[in-house]
C-alpha cells in the first residue's frame, strides 16, 4: 500500500464520515496517528480550500459539492443498488455530434461512473440489473436502448472488463485485510478497498467467473469500517 499524505488522509477520513464535516482538530489527531505533523496536515487543509476541495466555516472543514458526488459513489459501491436481471443489457448510444474534447471527457466520465463499459467508441453497455439515475449529461448526449446479445453474455462480460484483473486485486486486498493490525494500516488499507469497489462492475452473478469475491470484499471492508468508526470516535473525536 502506497503511504498516504496528509491530503489523502484528510479526503478519505471526510469521506467516510456522515456528514462530512469535521473540526480541525479532529483531523489534525487523524494525522498524527500516520505520524504526520500538525503544521502539514493545516497546510494541506489550506491547499484543499484553495484547489475547491474543501469549504471551510467556524473552525470546521466539509466536503465540497464536487466530492460529496464523490461520496456517494463510494457509498453506492459499498451496498450497491442492484435489482433482478432479465438477462437485458442497457446500451448507450453517443448521438451528439462536434463536442468539444473538455464535453467529450465528461460523457466518458459520467458513463464510467455509472458502471458502463465501451464496446466502441460511442457504444456503451452494461447488463441492466443496476437502479441508478443518469445525470443530464449523459441524457442529453445519448440514446439508451435494451436488448440482448446473439452471443455468449459470459464472454461479451469478459470482454468488456478485465475480470480476472479486479478479482486478483480483491484477493490481495482481502489478504492485507487479514494481517493488517496498526490503525495506520487499516485506514490505508480501507481507503484502497474503497477505490478498487469503485472499479467493480457489478454484474449479475450468471456473469461472474466462479469464486468471485466482490461480496467477500464488501462485507470485510463493513467490518473495518465499523471498526476505524468506533476508533475515531474514541481517540480523536473526544475532546
Amino acid at each position: 500500500m502506497r503511504p498516504l499524505t496528509a491530503r489523502s488522509v484528510v479526503l478519505s477520513t471526510l469521506l467516510g464520515v456522515h456528514p462530512p464535516r469535521l473540526p480541525a482538530r479532529y483531523l489534525v489527531r487523524v494525522g498524527e496517528r500516520f505520524g504526520i505533523a500538525e503544521g502539514t496536515v493545516r497546510v494541506a487543509l489550506s491547499r484543499m480550500v484553495a484547489s475547491g476541495d474543501l469549504v471551510q466555516e467556524d473552525g470546521a472543514y466539509a466536503l465540497t459539492e464536487r466530492l460529496l458526488s464523490r461520496q456517494r459513489r463510494l457509498d453506492e459501491s459499498r451496498d450497491p443498488r442492484t435489482r433482478p436481471w432479465d438477462g437485458m443489457w442497457e446500451i448507450a448510444v453517443v448521438t451528439a455530434e462536434r463536442r468539444p474534447a473538455a464535453a467529450r471527457a465528461a460523457l466518458r466520465q459520467a458513463m464510467s461512473e455509472l458502471r458502463l463499459a465501451e464496446l466502441r467508441e460511442g457504444t456503451w453497455l452494461r447488463p441492466a440489473n443496476l437502479a441508478r439515475p443518469r445525470p443530464e449529461i449523459v441524457e442529453s448526449q445519448c440514446v439508451f436502448l435494451t436488448g440482448g446479445p446473439e452471443r455468449s453474455p459470459v464472454e461479451l462480460a469478459a470482454t468488456l472488463w478485465d475480470l480476472t484483473e479486479w478479482a486478483g486485486t480483491a484477493h490481495a486486498l482481502l489478504e492485507a485485510l487479514g494481517t493488517c493490525r496498526t490503525f495506520a494500516d487499516r485506514f490505508t488499507i480501507s481507503a484502497a478497498v474503497l477505490r478498487h469497489l469503485l472499479e467493480d462492475p457489478i454484474l449479475p452473478d450468471e456473469l461472474l467467473p466462479p469464486g468471485w469475491p466482490g461480496p467477500a470484499l464488501r462485507e470485510n471492508y463493513r467490518a473495518l469500517a465499523a471498526d476505524l468508526d468506533r476508533l475515531i470516535l474514541e481517540h480523536v473525536t473526544t475532546p
